[in-house]
């Protein structure tokens, strides 16, 4: 059991500072990780040079799948292009077992000490981060050498050889095994590097072993499939095409598992040798051999998952990359830039609205409405998104920029909420009824309206920019606006009193029309606080009287 347990050690540990390794050098070079495999679509085979130096240092071929998945999604690269980096990725991951499997256990203390005392003495800069990376570093190789002490002791156990000789030959149980390995571990480097160990002490036969890497990359492709399963159709087209290569390369090598061990095993120096080099021919032969291949499995899955008409799904979320998830800063962007398409999809509505009131258009009402759902369902999808950026990692202004963009979205959720609330009112008490407002009601509604719209613009300037000038005159226009909404409320209990009798008709929509606007304007308006208040030079002015009855959520 001792032996077990050591054994189960090792191997987390393997799996944890790959994990280290993996998210360290995205968070030091992350954008311009991204920016290479931006610049190198020129052609297939620059595309998987790039795929190869991208997942070399980033040392997972499922990280750099992810990152050129929401490229296509983004509609930045073709599809082509993008099975061409995967293809590079294979075998850039592979480079890394071979590197690995040599004897480099001499540096994981160098890498350990060194990496503790940049991590803990510069731990919020490049420095520190570069020192999580060598921790990482010095933990795979640690934990290598901890797998091989681990399994010599469990080779004497009768046990072990039992359960071995039950499994027998079956190559489709032994791919099975690996794929789940690399499925739980997350990372197919960590489990074709414990497999070649664990060959190397003759725990499992080498012929079991080649069966667990065929398996180790299939999981890979797996992972990646899983992982962006309810991404686009754009970008699940890149995973299901990657898999087709890692299927029809286990297809090719599967057979040849007998002849490598006959023919190629005998002329190297070790069986861990041959685990990692058998590892690598089968990523040369899937990325290389089949590399022209990419133009037609391209067109395979654009008959396979035909992208969306843009026209029947335009409001999902456009810029909510995951693959950005392991960079912060580029991240905090991508939500920001959701964000905005959110403000976008609230303006519609609100241009609607005034459209509705004007026109009576019950139909144009409804898909209004509709439209809530939307900004709701982008407003829990940044949410969650948010949620997932690690807070640890974000500077003072990326923290403050992180609650700036939760609180816009809020606002927006409730202002689509709001303009859905009066859309339904307008139905209601005046298009079903058959009722029309005064010509001087309409006129103040609409004037009302054509300001908050105008605010609204403005606020997503605010957000976009943080611009202290412009947020001082957001507030300007919040005074403004309360001023409006006394006027017109006198003015229509001035119409009331003249018996006007469209105006009595609709006094009450009329009423909580502006009274809405209003709310509105104020959620609106928030969107100042955070930007005066980070400006200390400027105070952020509030109308008399409203400071101490104005929200919680406005002064935020």
């Amino acid at each position: 059991m001792k032996h077990l347990l050591n054994l189960l050690a090792a191997i987390a540990l393997l799996v944890w500072g790959t994990h280290l390794v993996r998210v360290g050098v995205l968070r030091v070079f992350g954008a311009n990780l991204r920016s290479l495999l931006a610049r190198s679509m020129g052609n297939r085979f620059t595309a998987a040079l790039s795929g190869i130096g991208v997942t070399a240092l980033v040392q997972s071929s499922t990280a750099t799948s992810l990152m050129t998945a929401s490229f296509v999604g983004q509609g930045l690269i073709a599809l082509p292009a993008a099975l061409a980096v995967m293809r590079g990725a294979d075998i850039g991951t592979a480079l890394m077992a071979v590197l690995f499997s040599t004897d480099l256990s001499w540096l994981s203390p160098l890498f350990i000490f060194v990496g503790v005392v940049l991590y803990l003495s510069r731990q919020e800069t490049t420095s520190g981060r570069v020192g999580r990376v060598l921790i990482g570093l010095g933990l795979m190789l640690l934990a290598l050498e901890r797998v091989t002490q681990a399994t010599e002791p469990m080779m004497a156990s009768p046990i072990t050889h039992v359960v071995l000789e039950s499994m027998g030959s079956d190559v489709f149980a032994e791919i099975l095994i690996g794929a789940v390995l690399a499925i739980v571990s997350y990372s197919s480097l960590a489990v074709v590097l414990l497999i070649a160990a664990m060959a190397d002490t003759s725990v499992v036969p080498l012929d079991m072993a080649l069966g667990m890497v065929l398996g180790a990359n299939l999981g890979n492709g797996l992972t990646a499939m899983l992982t962006m399963a309810k991404s686009s159709v754009e970008v699940r087209q890149v995973t299901v095409g990657n898999m087709v290569f890692k299927l029809m390369g286990v297809v090719l090598m599967a057979p040849f598992i007998d002849g490598w061990i006959r023919f190629v095993q005998p002329h190297l120096p070790a069986t861990s040798h041959s685990v990692v080099l058998f590892h690598l021919a089968y990523n040369i032969i899937i990325s290389v051999g089949f590399i022209g291949l990419t133009q037609w499995v391209a067109h395979v899955m654009t008959r396979l998952l035909p992208p969306l008409d843009p026209a029947k799904n335009p409001l999902r979320p456009h810029h909510l990359d995951p693959s950005a998830l392991a960079t912060p800063s580029l991240a905090i962007s991508c939500a920001a830039r959701e964000a905005l398409h959110q403000a976008d999809l609230v303006e519609t509505m609100l241009n609607g609205l005034k459209t509705v009131w004007q026109t009576d258009d019950q139909r144009l009402a409804a898909e209004l409405r509709a439209m809530d759902d939307q900004v709701d369902s982008l407003y829990s999808a940044i949410k969650y998104y948010m949620t997932k950026i690690s807070r640890s990692s974000l500077d003072e202004s990326e923290g403050r920029r992180w609650t700036e963009i939760i609180s816009f979205t809020i606002n927006m959720e409730q202002i689509g909420d709001l303009v859905e609330r009066v859309l339904q009112d307008v139905e209601d008490k005046k298009i079903k009824k058959g009722r029309k407002f005064s010509h001087a009601g309409l006129q103040e509604i609409n004037e009302m309206h054509d300001h908050l719209v105008a605010n609204l613009r403005l606020a997503m300037s605010v957000f976009l920019t943080s611009n202290a000038r412009d947020a001082q005159k957001l507030l300007e226009e919040k005074t403004r606006f309360r001023e409006l909404e006394l006027a017109y409320s006198a003015t229509h209990l001035n119409r009331l009193a003249d018996n006007t009798i469209q105006s009595i008709e609709t006094s009450s929509l009329h009423i909580d029309i502006i009274s809405d606007l209003k709310r509105i304007n104020s959620l609106l308006c928030s969107v100042a606080y955070p930007v005066l208040e980070a400006n200390a030079s400027i105070r952020p002015l509030q109308p008399q009287g409203e400071a101490a009855a104005a929200p919680q959520g406005e002064r935020q």
